[in-house]
């Protein structure tokens, strides 16, 4: 019985806690989740550029944004009609971080820009937000039609950067193929997987990332790529997102890969993967 009184005792405070963040203000409880979810971090004053081996540094001007500029790095595929891949990487890590990760999407056979959203690594500091990143995308798949006109081009998205991925697919018509890594179906259902995942606070998340109901208006191929022991993102939510994905699609379960290390551990079903799907590789 003591137990029980504790438990609800607990339960009592963390509602009374809830509604205190709910009257303080809709802003300062933006603001909170916003630091929490990204966990973003700029390394320097944006226009530095620091060389990371094997890639260029590319900067992309945000009209829309004021004077914001987004630091990117670009690799060269492996033959010169290489596809294209847009790489959107995740909460708190940068493109200098995700290099590895992205060396082996080269390896796979792309070209790939990956970009920093504003708030990470060296493009411009601000505190991002769902609209911010999806604005960052936007301009990076730009710069790539830009760039390389007339060139297949894929969407590429880990963790956090599959939910940005699939907005971005859901939202353009010139896209190749959609392959995410690691990633859910929404943050509230993420939320839900955690220890406090019990409390009734889905409601006032505002950074939603909807991944589950965009995804169904994805028009091209899709690719679900997840770890059987990722312990951060489940993969049954992976496994979520992808059943509701529409035809063609296909979901690859790595054995043994973490959230961390599935695209090194899967290399051999990525590239089995992409042929059947996208028709790419030998």
């Amino acid at each position: 019985m003591p137990n029980v009184l504790i438990t609800l005792r607990w339960r009592r405070a963390a509602l009374a806690l809830l509604a205190s963040a709910a009257l303080a203000g809709c802003v300062g409880l933006d603001t909170r989740q916003r630091k929490w979810i990204f966990q973003a971090s700029v390394l320097t004053t944006p226009g530095a550029g620091v060389r990371v081996d094997g890639f260029d540094d590319v900067w992309i001007d945000l009209p829309s944004a004021g004077n914001a500029k987004l630091h990117a790095l670009w690799i060269a595929g492996p033959s010169p009609d290489a596809p294209l891949l847009l790489y959107l990487h995740g909460a708190r890590r940068n493109v200098e971080s995700s290099a590895f990760r992205i060396k082996r999407m080269r390896e796979l056979g792309f070209a790939v820009l990956a970009i920093d959203y504003r708030g990470f690594g060296r493009s411009s500091d601000e505190l991002p937000s769902e609209a911010s990143v999806n604005e960052d995308a936007r301009a990076g798949w730009a710069w790539l039609a830009q760039q390389y006109p007339g060139r297949d081009r894929y969407i590429f998205g880990h963790s956090l950067g599959g939910a940005i991925a699939v907005r971005l697919a859901s939202e353009v018509r010139d896209a190749k193929g959609l392959i995410v890594e690691g990633t859910f179906t929404s943050i509230p259902a993420v939320f839900q997987t955690m220890k406090w995942g019990w409390l009734p606070i889905t409601a006032l998340i505002t950074q939603r990332f909807d991944a589950a109901d965009r995804i169904a208006q994805v028009g091209v191929p899709v690719l679900v790529v997840h770890g059987d022991a990722d312990t951060l993102i489940p993969p049954a939510l992976g496994r979520a997102l992808y059943e509701r994905a529409a035809a063609p699609k296909r979901f690859v379960l790595v054995e043994g890969g973490t959230h961390y290390s599935t695209n090194g551990v899967g290399q051999r079903q990525y590239r089995d993967a992409l042929h059947e799907l996208f028709g790419l590789g030998a």
